[in-house]
């Protein structure tokens, strides 16, 4: 490499660098505009045959508004509110903190009082977050900027989304027919992912939740808010959450109730896994449950929230990869891959 080349690699990674520390604050918020667009992307196409880039974006922007980011908002109060619900229902009577304190005081001879404990823990708690007051603020403000900025690149993810590709093309040192084959090869593991494992998540979460509301389990909206995330999880799924709500009910005198949800989860939920996932599967990639495992659980950590739809994205993009190289290494390997 000669000096010229240098400095421009030197360039390169000094700008790229500066460049993901900018992008980094708002890394969930740039990963939901990159999800959006491609979920947006099959009606974009339509719709620009007959109207303008500009007007076909902002209409799609609006429908993201209003079809994923109000929706998503109110799931998130039902199921805050549920989960308020359920502290506050724990109350001490129920926790038998008396007969607790007597049997330290019998075994131990020490005098506790529970109670009064937990309450000075609960005005410190709340002295803490009346300190954090600023930082409940700038977290605010960040979230505010960052859905302001995914939406701003959403829009122009749709309206110059094919201007990018291009670009993307142009740059890439590989022949037309390999950049073909990896990029069929990635779109079809991303609809693999979102339709395939995350749809099928989210109804199985959903038609397992209106068995706890027709069985009138407590919190039904946060359990199956539950339900859908662990349904993400291969070999986990909804049965986690219906499984002890069945319990609950024989628990609490309710056996028909219990034998009726027990029922209706195991054939209704079991027939939604077994058929919806072949059908939909079947018209992308199939993707080994241990990939998406693999995705789910290293994507939170690597990506958060984003992660449980990116990270077997990402797992599958690699055997993607693999799969072309297999196919076109040996001839690219004598020449420059730059020839078109």
């Amino acid at each position: 490499m000669n000096l010229s080349r240098g400095y421009l690699v030197a360039l390169f990674v000094v700008f790229a660098y500066l460049s993901w520390q900018l992008i980094d604050p708002f890394l969930q918020y740039v990963l939901a505009a990159v999800l959006v667009a491609f979920l947006l992307s099959p009606i974009q196409r339509r719709l620009e045959q007959s109207l303008s880039k500009t007007i076909v974006a902002l209409a799609l922007v609006a429908l993201a508004l209003v079809g994923f980011i109000v929706p998503f908002a109110l799931v998130a109060f039902v199921v805050a509110d549920d989960a308020a619900n359920i502290l506050q229902e724990v109350e001490p009577e129920a926790l038998r903190l008396t007969e607790i304190e007597d049997a330290i005081d019998e075994e131990l001879g020490v005098t506790v009082d529970i109670t009064e404990a937990i309450v000075d823990s609960a005005e410190q708690i709340g002295t803490i977050m009346l300190e954090q007051t600023t930082a409940w603020l700038e977290v605010l403000t960040h979230t505010l900027i960052g859905i302001g900025l995914a939406l701003f690149l959403l829009f122009y993810l749709l309206k110059d989304g094919d201007v990018l590709l291009d670009w993307v093309r142009q740059t890439t040192p590989l022949p037309d027919d390999v950049q073909d084959d990896l990029y069929d090869e990635l779109e079809e593991v991303t609809w693999a992912v979102l339709a395939g494992h995350v749809l099928i998540a989210v109804v199985e979460g959903v038609i397992a939740g209106l068995g706890l509301f027709a069985t009138g389990i407590p919190n039904a909206a946060f359990w199956t808010f539950v339900m859908v995330i662990f349904s993400l999880i291969p070999l986990i799924g909804a049965f986690i959450v219906w499984g002890p709500a069945v319990a609950y009910l024989f628990a609490t005198g309710e056996p028909v109730l219990a034998l009726g949800l027990a029922v209706y989860s195991a054939i209704v939920v079991g027939v939604a896994d077994d058929y919806l996932r072949p059908i939909v599967v079947d018209r992308y990639a199939e993707i080994s449950p241990a990939v998406i495992i693999l995705g789910v659980l290293g994507g939170i950590y690597a990506f958060g929230i984003m992660g449980l739809f990116f990270g077997p994205v990402v797992v599958g993009a690699l055997i993607a990869t693999l799969s072309v190289i297999d196919d076109h290494y040996e001839r690219l390997e004598g020449g420059t891959g730059t020839e078109y």
